[in-house]
């Protein structure tokens, strides 16, 4: 009977520890105190084990402080127990106080200091185990193994190796795995490839762990191609490896692939399995189908908090920071509970909806909950801060952090930089580099568009000598950063160089120079460049489309344009709302208005820039009418206008004539949408003034602007002084252009013109006379077509086309027929050439 209840006893103990089933087990554990059932050492230590399992170590210390007899097992299981509560100084205690001790012994002591991340005290105490000649077996290498992998130390790592192969245990699967493991930790995957090579048996433990070391080292296509032989050596896949293998689909994009992995572990009876769920909806974010994200995250029936985090990080890569919070708001109310992952996440998500307020709440709550010291959070809130404006703020925090990483430093020094705080930022960089922080690849590139921004090209030089010390400057991410500073201060062919140095080519790095030569209205070589782009197979983005999209219009080559909106189409591109807004621009500024209206038409979503964009387009073909009548519309549609939206509405008011109306909003920019009028928008105001004859008014309000007139405002005055008893204006408007710059011929010219339209021929002399002794000629005018993809350029008296002899006769018979129409020209009111 006894021995029957003994058996009893100790299965039941054994399943409740197994399951972790804390109710059943004490209920086991009362039974037999009333049953008056007196255990054996045996039972003891299955009822210790359960307790300990379901971390329940009071109960656990009182079982084994009324046992009347103890052996190694009762000893380990309590240091077993306190290990994996994280009770470091309790089983360091209970080891200390050990009659005797075994090989499990030690080993449950390195495991406590393993789980607890004190790598150097488990080093310490294998040194000691080493010394005192204790036997080892593959549990302890395999402990020590892995603890040189937390540290990446190679070295060591290699030491354990050679006793492992002195002592011959060196071809168990268990210190196989270590040792694989090891290497692909410290970064030496050819060691950790020969180690599973040589290994005479493999099981699957062997295989995850290869597999996941060519992952871990960004070897996605080596690890796939692992993971293919795996399944030809005909073993299962377990959770681990199907963790690694959706990894590499989402470190190369590989949509098709991760699908069919997906199956694969659907039939494989992992579908409801939340480490691979979690791994599969990772993907999913990560190759940007966010939508299939989400439908693997409902159909997990108990999903983690890594799941959370997963789905909330993937809803903040696509930018969608509301739904991120939402997500984040259901975990928080979740038994769950949130930890740093998600809570970064959120804040995040903040920053890329640059919502203040939500950030703010959140950084209470990060101080409420104790996270408020991880560095990892403090640095998202410090990016958070920064990215919505709030730089006062994000400054407070980086001065109250105790310890500072790279990152710390990096999220400062964007968000100076961000805030158009060059000076600060460039400061900031020095002081990095006196902390005896080495910058990487994302402080550099943020100095470095520091200096673009204020086009500060001795500092961008020397942060470049950095870079090439640094050994960076062949890294895609600095020299793209590089390529657009020297763009945006004029040095292209230096741009181009580094261009051409840059190891990985990305559409990053051909967007930066394509771009930069755009900017630099060098239109025919930032074509050039986009078409090497297409040659050597990159794919363009969005930004890449609509920057050749932006060249086109400026060319006027419309031929090309449509077949970048074919390729658009092709590729599902056109619901871009910046790629929409370029095609509306495009066509208008090539003449054709009906394609224009028809891609404003048809724009899936419009926002304030695709508004802009046709607003502007009726003003420029002079359809002013149009352009008020669509500002009125957008109003409607609660689009805020801005700046752009206002030079567009204002020079059509000009164009119309819409004096009053046009002062209107001029003064309702302003008073009603706190936009601080800018130099093209009283440029505007002055055409529209002098236009309606108003000179002395627009002279009188360009005398009172708030900032010194430019040479635009000053040649608009000038030129709407044509109505005769204005000379005195036009006089003044030539002298303030002249004084900007004494070379600027329009000056004269436009002064001439003046004069002429009032009769004052003398003063017309002397202007010619002194254009002349000055050497001064009228800037000639430059007209193109494109016939059949070829662009012709022309300027006045141009004869080096080869058909140019065929184009002044043609132009002569034109001249014949507008004289027979009547249509003379009157020669004396031009000044010649």
């Amino acid at each position: 009977m006894n021995t029957t209840k003994k058996l009893t006893f100790s299965h039941i103990f054994q399943k409740c520890s197994n399951l972790k089933a804390l109710n059943p087990g004490k209920q086991a554990h009362a039974q037999m105190i009333v049953s008056g059932f007196v255990p054996t050492i045996y039972v003891a230590n299955c009822l210790l084990q359960f307790y300990c399992k379901c971390s329940n170590m009071g109960y656990a210390l009182k079982v084994f402080d009324r046992m009347p007899q103890r052996d190694v097992i009762s000893w380990n299981t309590m240091i077993f127990g306190y290990t994996g509560i994280g009770n470091i100084g309790f089983a360091q205690s209970f080891f200390d106080s050990m009659p005797e001790r075994d090989v499990v012994s030690w080993n449950s002591l390195l495991s406590c200091y393993l789980h607890n991340g004190i790598i150097l005290k488990l080093i310490e105490i294998f040194v000691k185990m080493r010394l005192l000649k204790i036997p080892l077996d593959y549990a302890t290498f395999a402990l020590v193994l892995k603890a040189c992998s937390g540290i990446e130390n190679f070295g060591l790592g290699i030491q354990v190796h050679c006793l492992a192969i002195q002592m011959g245990i060196d071809n168990d699967m268990v210190t196989g795995s270590a040792l694989v493991d090891m290497y692909a930790k410290c970064k030496r995957l050819d060691n950790a490839f020969q180690v599973f090579h040589e290994m005479p048996e493999r099981n699957l433990v062997c295989w995850s762990a290869v597999i996941a070391g060519y992952v871990q080292n960004d070897q996605f296509i080596e690890g796939l191609k692992l993971f293919k032989d795996m399944l030809k050596a005909g073993l299962g896949v377990s959770q681990s490896t199907y963790a690694s293998v959706f990894r590499s689909c989402a470190g190369l994009s590989a949509f098709r692939l991760g699908t069919q992995l997906h199956g694969h572990a659907l039939k494989a009876d992992f579908g409801f399995d939340s480490i691979v769920g979690t791994a599969t909806l990772d993907m999913y974010a990560k190759c940007n189908s966010i939508s299939d994200a989400q439908k693997v995250f409902h159909t997990l029936p108990n999903p983690t908090r890594q799941s959370y985090n997963a789905i909330i990080v993937g809803y903040v890569r696509q930018e969608k920071g509301l739904k991120a919070l939402e997500i984040f708001q259901s975990l928080q109310k979740s038994y769950l509970g949130f930890d740093e992952i998600s809570l970064s996440g959120a804040l995040t998500a903040c920053a890329v909806i640059k919502s203040h307020l939500d950030g703010i709440q959140l950084h209470g709550l990060a101080i409420k909950c104790g996270f408020g010291l991880n560095i990892c959070v403090a640095n998202t809130i410090l990016d958070m801060y920064g990215k919505c404006g709030s730089l006062m703020e994000a400054c407070l925090i980086f001065d109250e952090m105790e310890r500072r990483d790279a990152v710390s430093w990096n999220a400062i020094i964007a968000a100076h930089e961000q805030n158009e705080e060059v000076e600060k930022t460039l400061s900031l960089f020095v002081s990095m580099l006196r902390s005896a922080m080495e910058p990487d690849d994302f402080t550099f590139g943020s100095v470095i568009k520091a200096c673009a921004g204020q086009q500060a090209l001795n500092c961008g030089m020397e942060i470049h000598g950095r870079i090439i010390k640094s050994r960076m400057g062949s890294d895609w991410f600095v020299g793209s950063a590089l390529v657009d500073m020297y763009c945006k201060c004029g040095m292209l062919v230096e741009a181009e160089k580094i261009h051409d140095r840059i190891e990985e080519q990305t559409t990053v790095s051909w967007n930066s120079i394509i771009s930069g030569y755009s900017s630099q209205k060098q239109g025919e070589n930032a074509q050039r460049y986009f078409s090497q782009m297409l040659e050597m197979g990159v794919i363009p983005d969005n930004f890449t489309y609509a920057t050749v999209l932006d060249i086109c219009a400026n060319l006027a080559t419309v031929e090309l344009g449509k077949q970048i909106h074919a390729q658009i189409l092709k590729l599902k591109l056109h619901s871009d709302v910046y790629i929409a807004s370029t095609l509306v621009d495009m066509y208008s500024k090539c003449g054709n208005m009906r394609d224009s209206q028809l891609m404003f038409k048809k724009a899936p979503k419009r926002d304030y820039v695709t508004w802009s964009a046709m607003i502007c387009a009726y003003a420029y073909h002079g359809l002013g009418g149009d352009a008020i009548k669509l500002f009125e519309e957008m109003q409607l549609f609660n689009v805020k206008p801005n700046h752009t939206i206002f030079i567009s509405v204002l020079r059509a008011c000009a164009h119309m004539g819409y004096v009053d109306r046009g002062l209107q909003y001029f003064r309702e920019m302003k008073s009603h949408y706190r936009l601080d009028p800018q130099m093209e928008h009283y440029s505007c105001i002055v055409d529209l003034l002098g236009r309606s004859g108003k000179v002395n008014e627009a002279l009188k309000l360009v005398e009172s602007m708030p900032f010194e007139a430019d040479d635009v405002i000053w040649r608009t005055l000038l030129t709407n002084c044509r109505i005769p008893g204005n000379e005195e204006v036009a006089e003044k408007a030539a002298n303030s252009l002249w004084e900007l710059d004494p070379q600027d011929s329009s000056a004269y010219v436009l002064l001439s013109n003046a004069y002429a339209n009032a009769g004052l021929w003398g003063e017309v002399a002397k202007i010619r006379s002194i254009m002349k002794n000055h050497k001064l000629k009228k800037e000639p005018g430059c007209s193109w077509i494109e016939i059949r993809d070829e662009v012709h350029a022309f300027v006045v008296g141009d004869k080096a086309h080869p058909r140019s002899e065929e184009i002044y006769e043609q132009t002569h018979l034109l001249v014949d027929e507008m004289k027979w129409a009547g249509d003379v020209p009157d020669f004396d009111f031009m000044l010649d050439e």
